[in-house]
């Protein structure tokens, strides 16, 4: 039996899992920020974003931590607060097996950005210092260094659909006795190509940035992971609300009324389409990230999952089904209770 016994959650309505509540509960927007790109002709391309606040105090001052961008902060800051200083001193003593696993669609862009668009302009300055910030597994790693980790360590890329192959991955290693528990984080950060990649799709899109965090074992309190159903792969001509509802039907999601629908919506009539008909006349509760947070990506995906968890142990659902169609490559989602 697998357990999510701990969340974490860093979020453009702030740092934690309660922010993230408060503002799904008032459906109260992030402030939108400006993101802005200079040419070396023409004025400035300005994109507008949602931004997470400035990390609090409380973020270790971890010497991992110094030269890190800003995705393996939020990862660092959901980590902690699934895990709780009770198992993080368990970690750091080596008492807890700790696996991690993080899965990206974009990665670490900004000191990847930062650094070739400086060896670009000068081939003088290129400097090996940025290089461990230019490969995807960046967060992973600082995270295992943070607490001590030995255990299985990966990292998965993929569309924003990919923590629910994340979570496969976890429950594999908890039942083979690989670990005592597992972190999996989705953590994304905000640059310019992929923020202004989403605006060529729909000017209505918001690009966003955070991180979720889950972590998993297989004892202890808290809502169980029932159900994985295999992914089904958007390939061309592909009906997507088809696609949707077989993950529902294999997932064994059942609209009674007591079953929390948590979808992939962002508001943007065009990509909210198949979702629109997948689950058109849906009775129970249904809760939507994307259309207050914005689009983070794969960190809205696992901010669908906390979002839902929450709401179980509320008591608002019974049962939870958590769903996202990706951009490219896969719907997928799972079952919880």
């Amino acid at each position: 039996m697998i357990r999510i016994t701990g969340t974490g959650a860093v979020s453009t309505a702030g740092w934690g899992v309660p922010a993230l509540m408060e503002a799904l509960d008032s459906g109260t927007r992030p402030v939108l920020a400006e993101l802005s790109r200079e040419r070396k002709s023409g004025s400035p391309v300005v994109t507008s974003v949602m931004r997470v606040p400035p990390a609090p105090p409380t973020l270790p001052k971890s010497p991992r931590l110094r030269r890190v961008s800003p995705i393996s902060k939020f990862a660092v800051g959901a980590a902690i607060e699934a895990l709780g200083p009770e198992r993080m001193a368990k970690a750091a003593a080596g008492e807890l097996r700790l696996g991690v696993v993080c899965a990206l669609l974009n990665g670490c862009v900004n000191y990847s950005n930062r650094f070739f668009g400086e060896v670009l302009a000068d081939p003088s300055v290129a400097s090996p210092i940025l290089f461990p910030e230019t490969v995807f597994n960046a967060p992973s790693s600082h995270l295992s260094s943070l607490f001590n980790s030995t255990a299985p360590n990966d990292t998965i890329l993929g569309d924003s659909a990919e923590i629910f192959t994340a979570l496969e991955i976890a429950t594999e290693w908890l039942l083979r006795g690989d670990c005592d528990g597992v972190l999996v984080v989705v953590p994304e950060e905000i640059d310019w190509l992929s923020a202004e990649a989403l605006g060529l799709y729909s000017c209505e899109a918001i690009p966003a940035e955070g991180a979720a965090a889950l972590y998993l074992e297989t004892g202890g309190e808290g809502p169980q992971l029932l159900a994985i159903p295999d992914p089904v792969l958007l390939g061309p001509g592909c009906d997507r609300a088809e696609a949707l509802r077989a993950v529902l039907n294999a997932g064994g999601a059942l609209d009674d009324g007591r079953t929390l629908l948590a979808d992939s919506r962002s508001g943007v009539c065009r990509f909210d389409a198949a979702e629109d008909r997948a689950y058109a006349g849906w009775s129970g509760p249904r809760i939507s990230v994307r259309e207050t947070l914005g689009e983070a990506f794969g960190a809205s995906s696992g901010l669908q999952v906390v979002a839902a968890i929450e709401h179980l142990r509320r008591g608002t659902a019974d049962r939870a089904f958590v769903a996202t169609l990706g951009g490219n490559e896969q719907a997928a989602g799972c079952l919880l209770g």
